[in-house]
């Protein structure tokens, strides 16, 4: 029995936690009446206890791992200007979309209002909200006054800013600064660990705060959570099947339906596994077979496993709404925008770790002073939608390779069209890829 307990990945463990906490919350809720072991031990004490110290682990890991994480990627994206025009368009078009898909989320979560109906002002109210900034102030505001100051307060947008430019800085002087490039890259690693640590007493956090939240709300509370859901997959199947095919048609003008039919396999893959970095040899193999040169598709889905998360934007453009709409918050254009900028560059830091888009969500609602609390509502549903957020993602960097292969010549229309099969150059170096 305790064998196969062990055997329950962390994320069904999760799953199992949040349905435990809502049944218990409901069941508080409308079952058992008000005594002082319910309403003080139980909900204000050990729920609370449990819920606040997990919330605080995750923003203590914010700062530190973001930043290592974006001075890292910075430091390794910046050798890209090695290989032109390449490297640009890459990062050009992950970052383009990564901002598209967060649009769609916010323009979704305005139309639905998943949060709406879900009241939760009397829970905690939000005292730095964004909201009479004006263009300038925020422009001026992502410049970091005092970076030290910065990194203490989690201001996070100015410790991006910080961050990126020490990345290309490092890049730039290469040996001369190998020390402190080392230094980042073992804070980056050590950060990683911790999250993992930290992450292993997420289905006793998520318990605490459903059963918390509901044990207060009741049943009412379902109709938002489902919206919220229904929002993410809209963004999500807007953004795979609306935004990248037309980009594959306006700069190929190959068919996209042909693609999704040879690529549907890696998107199952992905769907299962919830890992973009897993699916990477099996990614490239479908891609040599459509006639994407490796030269190119080797720099690119691994670069694309690292910073595109247009699937991760879209949940976080999602969550801001439904957590102001849940808390009563008018966000302004302003708020909007920085949503949109904190959520593109948080999108450097997202790869590698389980969950770790939920992390940093905090850093995206501090952008705009939305309770991180809101969080714990949406946590346990999270595996779920990761599933499909990774089968986005992985779709998102075989449609970029694809444009940055066509736009340098480096792609076979013929393989691709299937008049011919892939090169038996690339079919080795595909192996000997596989092999490493």
């Amino acid at each position: 029995m305790l064998g196969k307990l062990k055997n329950i990945s962390l994320s069904n463990w999760i799953l199992i936690g949040m349905i435990l906490g809502l049944l218990t919350g409901i069941i508080l809720n409308f079952f058992v009446p008000d005594s002082f072991f319910k309403n003080i031990i139980l909900v204000d004490n050990i729920f609370y206890l449990g819920g606040s110290l997990f919330i605080k682990l995750m923003r203590m890991l914010v700062v530190p791992l973001v930043f290592c994480s974006i001075v890292v990627g910075a430091a390794s994206i910046s050798d890209i200007r090695k290989i032109g025009t390449i490297g640009g368009r890459t990062i050009g078009i992950y970052l383009i979309t990564t901002a598209l898909a967060v649009s769609i989320a916010l323009i979704i979560g305005i139309l639905i209002q998943p949060g709406a109906g879900l009241n939760l002002s009397a829970v905690a109210q939000s005292s730095n909200v964004t909201l009479n900034q004006t263009m300038t102030d925020t422009i001026l505001n992502m410049v970091p006054e005092n970076p030290i100051n910065s990194l203490a307060s989690g201001d996070m947008i100015p410790v991006i800013i910080f961050a990126l430019l020490i990345g290309v800085i490092l890049a730039k002087l290469k040996e001369e600064t190998e020390i402190v490039g080392n230094f980042f890259a073992q804070g980056n690693r050590i950060m990683m660990e911790m999250t993992s640590i930290v992450m292993k007493f997420a289905p006793i956090g998520v318990f605490c705060l459903m059963a918390r939240t509901f044990a207060g709300l009741g049943i009412e509370g379902l109709l938002p959570l489902g919206k919220y859901i229904i929002c993410v997959l809209i963004g999500l199947a807007i953004q795979a099947f609306i935004v990248y095919p037309s980009m594959l048609v306006v700069f190929t003008r190959l068919n996209p339906i042909r693609f999704f039919r040879k690529f549907i396999s890696v998107m199952f893959f992905a769907f299962s596994s919830s890992t973009s970095n897993a699916t990477i040899p099996l990614n490239l193999d479908k891609l040599s077979e459509m006639g994407v040169s490796l030269e190119v598709s080797s720099f690119t889905i691994p670069l694309g496993a690292t910073i595109n998360m247009d699937g991760t934007a879209i949940m976080q453009g999602v969550a801001v709404m439904f957590a102001a709409q849940a808390y009563g918050i008018d966000l302004g254009l302003s708020a909007l925008i920085t949503v949109i900028f904190t959520a593109v560059m948080a999108s450097i830091g997202t790869a590698g770790v389980p969950s770790v888009g939920l992390i940093t969500l905090t850093m995206v609602f501090n952008s705009v002073g939305l309770p991180v609390q809101a969080i714990g509502i949406i946590f346990g549903i999270d595996h779920i939608l990761d599933m499909f957020r990774t089968a986005v993602n992985v779709t998102g960097d075989a449609i970029c390779t694809l444009i940055v292969s066509f736009k340098n010549k480096s792609l076979d229309v013929d393989v691709f069209n299937g008049k011919k099969e892939m090169d038996k150059d690339d079919k080795v170096l595909l192996d000997d890829l596989s092999i490493i």
